[in-house]
């Protein structure tokens, strides 16, 4: 590996506070691998043997049954993706493929066991990792099942605009298809919740969203700090830090 490929990965939250011998023997048989687009790099129900973790590119997350597909996530770099069944030494419940050409570090899952029995310091970091995704994906859960589509649209639309630092024009990154998915929608429906949201203030031109009324829009969201990390943060309410693990696009601002 790289000097830069450690460094990006040491200051990630996993490694921050890993004793320098715990990092060395994490990532010792670790080694970067780059993947073309639309490679499967991991499939369901198959043993877990590396911690992915997402240098550059863009990968998904998904699942099946009955011949029926869904997106779990979308991530983004930096993300470690899979800990859950590396440290369970258990099968993977997801299957996951490049977007793009993807490089990726690839930590052997025994490093990773072997490491939280050496440092309890990187074995409390694991646990705030994990507990980062399943608060993660208690947020989706709620998203998902409190909301309508053109909600879940539009808190969608104020997270990424949040989590990218975007004015009144967001861009989608990648096909609106995959979108529906991760919305838990048909295209179809994606379609007709962006041109409900066409009254409140939103066009669509190609991969572009322009937010033409922000304060529209969030009446319309309804943005709550236990859902959506761009809400409002009033009152006493504590937010804490969650996990990338569950870092879809929409999970990105709202895991936190």
């Amino acid at each position: 590996m790289r000097p830069g490929d450690l460094e990006r990965v040491q200051s990630l939250p996993l490694f921050q506070d890993a004793a320098p011998e715990t990092f060395r023997v994490a990532t010792a048989g670790a080694h970067v691998q780059r993947f073309p687009a639309h490679t499967m790099l991991l499939l369901e129900g198959d043993p877990v043997d590396f911690l992915y973790v997402l240098l550059d590119g863009q990968a998904e997350l998904h699942g099946t049954w009955n011949d029926h597909e869904t997106v779990l996530a979308i991530l983004r770099p930096v993300s470690t993706f899979i800990l859950a069944a590396v440290v369970l030494d258990t099968v993977a419940l997801m299957s996951a493929r490049t977007l793009e050409r993807c490089e990726l570090l690839m930590i052997p899952g025994d490093a990773i066991r072997t490491a939280m029995r050496l440092d309890a310091r990187f074995a409390q970091a694991v646990s705030r990792d994990l507990a980062g995704g399943y608060r993660g994906l208690v947020r989706t859960i709620k998203n998902h099942k409190l909301r309508g589509g053109v909600e879940r649209l539009a808190n969608y639309l104020l997270a990424l605009r949040a989590s990218d630092n975007a004015g009144s024009t967001v861009r989608l990154h990648f096909e609106k298809r995959i979108l529906a998915s991760l919305l838990g929608m048909t295209p179809e429906n994606l379609s007709r919740a962006f041109a409900a949201l066409h009254d409140h203030g939103v066009t669509v031109e190609g991969s572009l969203v322009h937010i033409a009324k922000p304060g529209a829009l969030e009446a319309l969201a309804k943005p709550d700090p236990l859902i959506d990390n761009h809400a409002p943060r009033g009152g006493d309410i504590l937010i804490d830090a969650d996990a990338e693990i569950w870092s879809s696009e929409w999970n990105r601002a709202t895991s936190r």
